[in-house]
């Protein structure tokens, strides 16, 4: 009988988030209907083809960039004599001039590609220029105004002609970009050192190195009115669930905003649950690290001008997992995996457990302890809830000053301030010494999960002013609603809090401890439903010389 009353009672807890969730919903949407009747909703977008004349076609272009003075308009005769008149309009800064002096102007100019002189005489086409002079790797035609700004933007060159309705777009990208280097992010002992850049391109070929399977498919598309960023998932077909492909590709196209800056932008358009603190989208500055998603059937999702991937879908155990864990031998970092949950659970619980054992429950440390406590506390104006708090709340100052400030003034603010602050504060009788000793256990135990860190810094709080009012009843209570919450969680239509519930037996290799890779034979259960084989069955032989099937 209790059991189903135990049940009843988390389906209330469950169905009361549910219809909390669908009323900010409603709220949210009654607002922005609110607000469109106000402002009223945006004019279609209407594409406009270009006219026959060359003149007129450079006048709409110089109209539509506001005479910006970074456009470059070249205007010239094509071969000798009276040729074609033609132009290239770029933008200085975003295409290469090298690639456009060698392998457009100058063709152009000769017109020593085509035969009996047909551009002397004005008979030539843009698709004779395109099929016999232009020595550029890639030549797109273009009708409209809109798809040829949007290329000259993104760094390419338009090729108009005279008396002609299209126009040619040459691949001629040759802005600045940062070079790959190591990302600071996720530094590795072990393991490849390179990271992704702003340039997605750099991104797509970075990942093509991975994985150099035709399977790897990448689908582009355009997001943001304003920036019109491009942004780009990739996954591979057969692997990946065609739910999941589905899921992305319709929230991809649903979004409808003025800006995409970065890939943090986009996961807030996406993700499944945006009121909660745990985030249901995953995001990696390394290739092998979206690579190795990628083959379990996850997705990444690439933005132009970041240099962060999104994985989709995200499980909560993949923030005590590291590049690392693959690349040194299973059983040290199954150890350090173990120390991860461990340091979890400290950096969470420790101030919320202090707070309520010297509160509510001193009965449960030993008279020695309890007396040595009870001495350092002695003639401390505040509380032990706001003693925690002023040290949890100086502690994220400290934290957050010394990720802003240049990195050198950055660590030595962490390091310095923290001790200086640390004794003084002791010296002065404001803080206790334990309550010093708790917090800094508290501080260091977030850095072995630098994914989960935001999401601890909330959890550390709630479970603080629980402990502070209802001692470990309080914590037992948050606890409580906290693996409800997570079990209740999907990413991308799976379950967040899997392996553990649902409990998958065949995927608990990989989640507290990491077995050897040779055990590692399947991949995530319902995650690659099609191909959840990863290798044969495979024992090491013994000798080193032959394993099981004599090889």
């Amino acid at each position: 009988m209790q059991y189903y009353e135990s049940r009843l009672k988390i389906r209330g807890v469950i169905m009361f988030r549910e219809n909390l969730k669908k009323i900010t919903y409603w709220m949210v949407k009654r607002q922005l209907v609110a607000n469109d009747e106000v402002i009223g909703e945006r004019p279609p977008v209407q594409e406009e083809n270009l006219s026959g004349n060359l003149k007129e076609n450079i006048a709409r272009i110089r109209e539509e960039m506001g005479n910006s003075a970074d456009l470059v308009v070249r205007e010239f005769s094509c071969g000798s004599g009276r040729g074609m008149p033609v132009a290239l309009v770029y933008v200085d800064g975003m295409a290469n001039a090298k690639i456009l002096n060698e392998s457009a102007i100058k063709p152009l100019m000769f017109g020593t590609g085509l035969k009996n002189d047909a551009c002397r005489h004005g008979k030539c086409t843009l698709a004779d220029l395109k099929e016999k002079l232009l020595s550029i790797a890639e030549v797109n035609t273009l009708q409209t105004l809109d798809s040829l700004l949007q290329g000259i933007l993104s760094g390419d060159t338009a090729l108009l002609a005279d008396e002609s309705r299209e126009a040619l777009m040459l691949t001629s990208k040759g802005f600045e970009k940062r070079s790959v280097t190591e990302p600071l992010s996720e530094a590795v002992i072990r393991g490849p050192r390179e990271g992704f850049t702003e340039s997605i391109r750099t991104n797509t070929s970075l990942l093509r190195r991975k994985i150099k399977n035709p399977a790897l498919t990448i689908e582009s598309m355009t997001i943001g009115e304003k920036t019109r960023t491009a942004v780009c998932f990739a996954y591979i077909r057969g692997v990946a669930n065609e739910e999941l492909i589905s899921s992305i590709r319709d929230r991809l196209k649903a979004v409808r905003t003025d800006a995409v800056l970065d890939s943090g932008c986009l996961e807030e358009y996406i993700e499944d649950a945006p009121f909660s603190i745990f985030p249901t989208l995953g995001y990696t500055e390394k290739p092998d690290v979206a690579a190795a998603k990628i083959l379990e059937g996850r997705a990444a999702i690439l933005v132009d001008g970041s240099p962060f991937a999104l994985t989709a879908p995200l499980l909560f155990i993949e923030g005590f997992q590291s590049a690392e864990d693959y690349y040194f031998r299973s059983y040290y970092m199954s150890l350090v995996r173990v120390l991860r949950y461990i340091s979890y659970i400290i950096t969470i619980f420790a101030p919320a457990l202090y707070v309520a054992i010297t509160t509510f429950h001193q009965e449960l440390l030993p008279t020695d302890l309890l007396f040595t406590m009870a001495a350092a506390r002695e003639g401390i104006p505040f509380p032990a809830v706001e003693e925690a708090l002023i040290m949890l709340i100086t502690f994220e100052i400290l934290r957050e000053a010394g990720v802003r400030l240049p990195r050198p003034v950055g660590q030595a603010l962490s390091i310095v301030g923290a001790l200086v602050i640390g004794d003084a504060a002791v010296s002065a009788g404001l803080i206790g010494a334990p309550m010093v000793i708790v917090i800094a256990i508290t501080a260091v135990s977030v850095f072995l999960t630098p994914n989960l860190a935001n999401t601890a810094a909330i959890l550390r709080l709630i479970f603080l002013f629980l402990a502070g009012f209802m001692g470990g009843y309080g914590i037992t209570i948050g606890f409580i609603g906290v693996l409800i919450h997570l079990g209740s969680l999907k990413s991308f239509g799976f379950p967040y809090f899997a392996p553990f519930a649902p409990y998958r037996s065949a995927d608990m290799k990989d989640a507290v401890i990491r077995s050897p890779l040779w055990m590692l034979a399947t991949r995530p259960e319902k995650m690659a439903r099609r191909d959840r084989k990863r290798l044969d069955f495979f024992v090491p032989p013994a000798d080193g010389t032959k394993n099981e099937q004599g090889e």
